[in-house]
């Protein structure tokens, strides 16, 4: 429905033109029937309180004058004309113009009011899950390293190291998160600018491997792979954050599938975990979503995919969930970029 809504708010002058025509087509016909003027003027009067509310101001002034015109040429005597002469003819119109323009400030008002909320619901989540994201890891870094401080003398050398492996293993937790979290703030800002080259896809997909470091993941990669025009910082951490949320809902192994399907180049991420209940699919690249509740529960930071998807949109790509065909069938996350023709590269 909200993609309805955003269609009908994008080509607002069309569905008024619409909205206006089907309701002059109801008018006529009813009118013809049975219902009265008073009735006729109602639909139309209807027709332009929709356009207000779903449209702009421009496009209810526009709906008021044709539903105005309307109403004059097809159920005012003489019909089929047009004529202003008497002063019921110009308060007909003059009304047309109020519920417009009172009906489409009342509809700002609404999304302005709708904005805000939604603005508050995101502080609120980002506030929760900052707040357990960020002093979970700090937490355990200090207790690390206060242990080590203060025990280094007695703890053979081996537990040393495994004390320090793990505050370094927060450590870059941390720093991704805080990663995912910059990004995220510049993706909502619009604030994303930067340059890209040509460049093989492969060192990319390597790096990540590398950076991953986890036997799981298996790498399908079906030559020949033409080149890409990307950011490879920024590709690099959207793959990353892909790859490691597959790996934290999967216990079996995490395929990474690379294709050429012209004019795209596919990735495609497979892990064999729970999945995501068609009814939250669309919830999935929203910002801190998450199946954890506040400080309880499992589940991520509700950034990765949301960062994954603004990275891959800010490269003219496109990001999706594939559907599952059967219960057993792996749950995956495709990404298309723009494959760059040969002789370009």
């Amino acid at each position: 429905m909200q993609r309805v809504f955003k269609a009908l708010e994008k080509y607002h002058y069309l569905a008024a033109l619409l909205i206006m025509v089907l309701a002059l087509l109801v008018s006529l016909l009813l009118g013809n029937w049975f219902l009265p003027p008073l009735g006729v003027l109602l639909i139309l009067q209807l027709g332009v309180g929709v356009v207000a509310f779903i449209g702009q101001r421009a496009s209810a002034i526009l709906a008021g004058v044709f539903g105005a015109v309307a109403f004059n040429y097809f159920f005012t005597e003489p019909r089929y004309t047009l004529h202003m002469h008497e002063v019921e003819d110009t308060v007909s119109m003059l009304v047309f113009l109020v519920i417009a323009l009172l009906t489409s400030q009342l509809a700002m008002l609404y999304r302005r009011q709708q904005a805000e909320l939604q603005h508050t619901r995101l502080r609120s989540s980002i506030l929760l899950s900052v707040s357990h994201d960020l002093r979970t890891p700090l937490a355990s870094i200090i207790g690390t390293l206060s242990t080590l401080q203060a025990y280094r003398e007695r703890l053979p050398a081996a537990e040393q190291d495994e004390l320090i492996s793990g505050a370094l293993e927060e450590s870059h937790r941390l720093h991704h998160y805080i990663e995912n979290v910059l990004q995220a703030t510049k993706i909502q800002h619009g604030a994303m600018n930067f340059t890209t080259t040509i460049q093989p896809l492969m060192p990319i997909v390597q790096q990540v491997l590398k950076r991953v470091d986890n036997p799981r993941i298996r790498l399908d990669v079906l030559p020949p792979l033409p080149e890409v025009k990307v950011r490879e910082s920024l590709l690099a951490q959207a793959l990353y954050n892909l790859v490691d949320n597959a790996l934290k809902y999967s216990r079996a192994a995490v395929i990474l599938k690379l294709r050429f399907a012209a004019p795209w180049v596919e990735i495609t991420v497979m892990d064999y975990g729970a999945g995501i209940p068609d009814t939250l699919r669309h919830k999935v690249f929203e910002s801190f979503y998450s199946t954890r509740s506040g400080d309880s529960g499992e589940g991520g930071t509700g950034l990765g995919l949301t960062v994954a998807a603004g990275i891959i949109h800010a490269h003219q790509g496109h990001i999706d969930l594939l559907p599952a065909t059967a219960p057993d069938a792996p749950f995956a996350v495709r990404i298309r970029l723009p494959a760059v023709p040969e002789e370009q590269a």
